[in-house]
């Protein structure tokens, strides 16, 4: 999955994130920020040995503005995100802080300029492909989207199984990924294909469908944010499924520079370790892809 370009539902994802970040759910100022179990994606016995870095000279990291919440421009215009605070994080603990950059350029720029020269690693969301690995090199994924259900808050179904919509019409995005996996993994679910988000999430709050069936991310920041006039939540899941959603994002290196991979490996496993992976996705993510 790629994502790029800038859109109206990627600026209400901005504003939505903006004031989830401000406010708070309920009570969030009386008690402490809820754990979060991420997808294991790092063996706890695995070791992965920390290369030797001197010979780096500076270590510049692409990435773009226009994936929030990953990357953008906040508030006071410098460029924020996920993918800002783990490349920040990486470079704290491969003790390359004072060698490292972070530059933006547009979607379409990141591969010419990583093979010209102008960066050593993008963290843009770029899709982990056959054909990418013929030419770069990926880290390890260090964060997986999941596939989520969402059902309407007044007629959500009394178990909180997937089975419970067994029969049941379910709006799902015509043609993408989302729509063979719902195919395959719910054969019993009836699905009702939509041409797009919007006519997704209308039918979802006029009734026209008992659940709908999409990218995680999104529907969480939806069913959360203004759009939705608080008419749905999540439901089930998360369901990942590296052959329909992908492996997952990951940070891509020229070939020549595998040995740079390696340690960012090396970091992404520190990271998970320590727990600091999981405090930069509640500071982007305050509402749980993964759980209820």
């Amino acid at each position: 999955m790629v994502y790029n370009g800038i859109s109206s539902f990627k600026l209400h994802w901005l504003l939505a994130l903006c004031l989830l970040i401000a406010v708070g759910p309920p009570g969030a100022a009386a008690q402490e920020r809820p754990s979060v179990d991420l997808p294991i994606l790092f063996d706890t016995r695995e070791r992965i040995a920390r290369p030797d870095l001197s010979g780096i000279v500076r270590l510049r990291f692409l990435t773009t503005v226009d994936f929030p919440p990953f990357n953008f421009i906040d508030q006071t215009g410098k460029l924020a995100g996920f993918h800002v605070d783990l490349i920040r994080e990486i470079c704290r603990e491969l003790a390359l802080t004072d060698k490292c950059q972070v530059q933006a350029v547009t979607f379409p720029e990141l591969e010419k300029a990583l093979v010209d020269g102008n960066g050593e690693a993008v963290a843009a969301g770029v899709a982990v492909t056959a054909a990418l690995r013929e030419r770069f090199v990926f880290s390890r994924p260090f964060m997986r989207l999941p596939a989520r259900f969402a059902v309407a808050k007044k007629t959500a179904p009394a178990d909180e199984t997937a089975a419970a919509l067994y029969g049941k019409r379910v709006g799902v995005i015509a043609g993408s990924a989302h729509q063979a996996m719902l195919g395959t993994f719910f054969p019993r679910i009836q699905p009702e294909a939509f041409p797009d988000r919007a006519a997704l999430f209308s039918a979802m709050k006029d009734g026209k469908v008992e659940a709908v069936f999409g990218d995680g991310l999104q529907l969480a920041f939806w069913t959360n944010g203004t759009d939705s006039a608080n008419c749905c939540r999540l439901f089930d899941g998360p369901y990942l499924s590296e052959l329909f959603l992908g492996e997952g994002l990951a940070i891509m290196v020229r070939k020549e520079d595998a040995v740079l991979a390696e340690a960012i490996d090396h970091a992404l496993l520190a990271l998970s370790r320590n727990g600091r992976l999981q405090e930069i996705y509640l500071r982007y993510f305050p509402i749980n892809l993964y759980g209820g």
